[in-house]
């Protein structure tokens, strides 16, 4: 069965590092050398590690050929082509980064029971998700900034990464960028490695995306 890798693009299919605009199901092949960063095609296996590099508009399922240059988060190919493309709205976002939160939201209440902080944070984004008014994304952006102030007081602990997460949640709620939920999934990650769970957290993150998909817009 053949795999494939995961591009993330911004909105009409352009790319997030140069002037330059895909069509779906054409190849496209690099003039030069490849090379990592510089020249090349570049998609990740996991669709976490690819929402690192760009700010997430479209996400497209791409098909590569050709010489190729991997790393552990990211791959660059001398052909690529778009096999299908989704578009992602902010709300997909606020959707990935509170599940993201809630993933690790235990560690930090853990370590801090008598702290609400963050878990106020994530109902805000909840609220938000369920109805976008600017009361409601107001409300987000202020427990966004307290969770913030609940992630530094757990700053030397496993518990940060945590706060931080659910601090990410609420904020994607009141920003427009897709960043912040990727930055909230990586922090889910990232708390669960130091619990010595990293693999099974990102597994998780991996599979909500992918059927999240399912609910997306396709770009025909």
């Amino acid at each position: 069965m053949k795999k494939y890798l995961w591009k993330i693009l911004k909105a009409g299919l352009q790319s997030g590092h140069a002037d330059f605009k895909w069509k779906k199901g054409k190849w496209y092949k690099i003039e030069g050398e490849l090379e990592m960063c510089s020249n090349g095609f570049h998609a990740s296996k996991l669709i976490l590690d690819a929402m690192s590099f760009v700010n997430l508009e479209c996400l497209a399922k791409v098909d590569v050929k050709g010489k190729s240059e991997k790393q552990d988060d990211k791959q660059c190919w001398s052909e690529m082509r778009i096999v299908k493309a989704w578009h992602w709205k902010k709300q997909d976002s606020v959707a990935l980064a509170i599940y993201s939160a809630e993933l690790v939201i235990d560690l930090f209440e853990k370590e801090y029971p008598e702290d609400d902080r963050p878990r106020k944070a994530i109902e805000a984004a909840k609220k938000y998700l369920q109805n976008p008014t600017e009361e409601n994304k107001s409300a987000a952006r202020s427990a966004a900034s307290v969770a913030r102030s609940a992630a530094w007081s757990a700053a030397r602990s496993v518990a940060w990464s945590a706060a931080e997460s659910a601090e990410s949640a609420a904020r994607s709620a009141a920003r427009s960028a897709a960043e912040s939920a990727a930055r909230s999934a990586r922090s889910a990650a990232w708390s669960a490695a130091r619990s010595a769970a990293l693999k099974k957290t990102k597994a998780k993150i991996e599979k909500w995306i992918i059927n999240h998909i399912k609910e997306l817009e396709e770009i025909k």
